[in-house]
């Protein structure tokens, strides 16, 4: 017996010898049922395998995410990378995707050298070749833009990898560079950046619209911080930051047009959005394959920086008890009756048509409170008097209609004469005896209140586009405590990833069986709305949950939350390796530990 435990104590010796000669670690991973279990490595392991290179094997999507559409393979043959050594070729100079590509792969050697900082010098290369394009200038995105790619990575000789892709739009291309640099991972074992030698994927979105409302007015968001979220959504292959930029709040756009804005409106002169701000911001969406939404709300939330026009524009601004003519303080809506409100509204639409260039425009049109028109002996009288309608509600929705009309009008006029999509939340419009007012072909209708809401049928039925955000799934400002009095806030509890991973646009309009509708649901998107949040805390409050947003939008996987959760957490490392500080979802030991952390 005391031989035997002589002849154990001498291997383990000589394999802790060999452990500290050649891996940094004395753990490595063994794939078994599609999970990678920990193994410490003895001598009959011939090749340890380090986690990060064992999740690329070890399930049928891989460690990407989100999980791709199509066919995906690629070898267990795992070789040494130089990032320094990753080029671009064969593109076209001077055309804005060669220029737009060439950001992306700087960002992806950034984003490799920093994922593997003790890494070993050395490798081989990689030569990427981008294919396909129908239009080499179009550089637009819209909902009808085809992000869909082809990606295969083969190795050429002992030192040379040749990645080709293949998209019909810089989107598709900037997604599948994405999708590589996922692949390309470090080896803590060997101290090295490796990736398969062989890789092939095809890949596309289910649904156009992939999206973050960010509302900047409740509390201002440093850029920044804003660039930080643009980082974490093309990290997950989200495509529209729709940005909620005022509010009743504050006012903090800059309008040229009308600068008084946001000098009565800002929180304090540093807290704005000037034009090279949001130029900034645009192209830095636009180099990630995001475009940027703006807001602008009305006819309700509005308030802070109108007292400059005074003339009546705003009616019920602060009013008390606030609770009487609006949903949360401080109340304000704009007054339809007075024409001074749309010559203000063309000139702040120039501006951001000027500023934006977009190709979607969010007009707002919540939470408009009757009570607050109600209040104002100016609206009431013209009500009376010039279009001779009586007070009942009925006739405060024609005024709303009328507002709605002449706002679009000039929308229009601001846009060169052109029409543009317009987005406009569920409300009092969209009830069974006011949609008559609004016209399918002129407004996408984005739906935040709850997936089983009947206006979800009906705005189908009538043949409206719709954006999902249900609150009972994607508002991530739920789950706290109020704000205003005691108690938890409105929309409690906290939404956590699960949650929003089965929120599935598929599955709700399986609910209200209207299948063949399916066409009309552009997509989802998450709202972060800011009363309780500001620069400090966005991180956390948005990441990682878009991103269980980001792969039901993108596949629309037929399995739940339960099978994605390793991928998530490895995706949530992703975001702190990149400066993100996405909240902790479990303790780590969960991660090196697959299959223990279970209910």
């Amino acid at each position: 017996m005391i031989i035997l435990l002589l002849i154990i104590f001498v291997v383990q010796v000589k394999t802790n010898e060999n452990v500290e000669k050649f891996y940094s670690f004395p753990w490595h991973y063994k794939c078994e049922n599609g999970l990678c279990k920990k193994e410490l490595i003895t001598k009959e392991v011939i090749t340890p395998t380090s986690l990060e290179v064992c999740e690329l094997f070890c399930d049928a999507s891989s460690s990407l995410w989100p999980k791709p559409t199509g066919h995906l393979s690629l070898s267990k043959y795992m070789v040494q990378l130089d990032p320094d050594k990753i080029l671009l070729v064969d593109l076209q100079n001077g055309t804005q995707i060669k220029y737009l590509l060439e950001k992306n792969i700087f960002l992806l050697k950034n984003n490799v050298k920093n994922s593997g900082k003790l890494a070993k010098n050395g490798g081989m290369s990689m030569l990427i070749r981008c294919t396909g394009y129908e239009e080499i200038n179009n550089i637009k995105l819209t909902l009808d833009t085809d992000e869909s790619y082809t990606l295969t990575v083969i190795q050429i000789d002992e030192m040379l990898l040749e990645a080709t892709i293949t998209a019909k739009s810089y989107f598709g291309a900037r997604h599948a560079l994405e999708t590589l640099n996922q692949m390309i991972v470090f080896d803590d074992l060997r101290n090295e950046i490796q990736i398969p030698n062989e890789i092939s994927i095809i890949d596309g979105p289910v649904y156009p619209y992939r999206g973050i409302l960010l509302d900047t007015s409740r509390n201002f968001i440093d850029k920044a911080t804003i660039l930080r979220t643009i980082d974490g959504m093309a990290m997950s292959k989200l495509n529209t930051l729709h940005w909620h930029i005022t509010d009743s709040h504050s006012f903090p756009y800059v309008s040229k047009t009308w600068p008084n804005f946001s000098k009565f409106g800002s929180y304090s002169p540093e807290k704005i959005y000037d034009e090279n701000d949001v130029k900034e911001i645009i192209e830095y969406g636009l180099i990630r394959g995001i475009r940027i939404l703006p807001e602008f709300d009305a006819p309700a939330h509005v308030g802070e920086g109108w007292q400059w026009i005074g003339n009546d524009t705003i009616v019920c601004f602060k009013a008390e008890p606030w609770k009487d003519y609006c949903v949360e303080p401080p109340c304000g809506q704009l007054n339809p009756a007075n024409d001074k409100v749309y010559e203000i509204l063309e000139g702040i639409y120039k501006d951001i048509m000027l500023d934006f260039q977009p190709d979607l425009f969010h007009m707002g049109g919540d939470e408009v409170n009757i009570n607050c028109w109600r209040s104002s002996t100016s609206i009431t009288n013209w009500m009376q008097t010039v279009k001779h309608w009586d007070l009942s509600e009925s006739s405060f929705y024609k005024l709303w209609h009328y507002f709605q009309e002449k706002a679009i009008d000039k929308l229009k006029i601001a846009n060169n004469g052109k029409e543009i999509p317009v987005i406009l939340w569920t409300s009092g419009l969209t009830n069974e005896e006011n949609i008559k007012y609004l016209d399918p072909s002129k407004y996408i209708i984005q739906v935040w209140t709850t997936k089983n809401d009947p206006v979800i049928d009906r705005l189908l039925r009538n043949n409206f586009k719709v954006i999902i955000s249900n609150y009972d799934a994607l508002y991530l400002d739920c789950g706290f405590s109020a704000w205003v009095g005691e108690g938890n806030n409105w929309c409690s509890p906290y939404k956590g990833w699960q949650i929003i991973y089965e929120n599935s646009p598929l599955k709700i309009i399986k609910l209200h069986h209207l299948e063949n509708k399916k066409n009309l649901i552009l997509g989802s998107e998450a709202a972060l709305w800011s009363e309780q949040v500001d620069s400090a805390s966005v991180d956390a409050k948005i990441w990682p949950r878009s991103a269980a947003l980001a792969e039901r939008l993108w596949s629309e996987p037929d399995s739940g939350w339960i099978h994605a959760e390793h991928r998530m957490l490895r995706h949530r490392e992703r975001f702190v390796k990149r400066g993100i500080s996405a909240e902790s979802l479990q303790p780590e030991w969960c991660l090196q530990n697959q299959g223990h952390c279970y209910a």
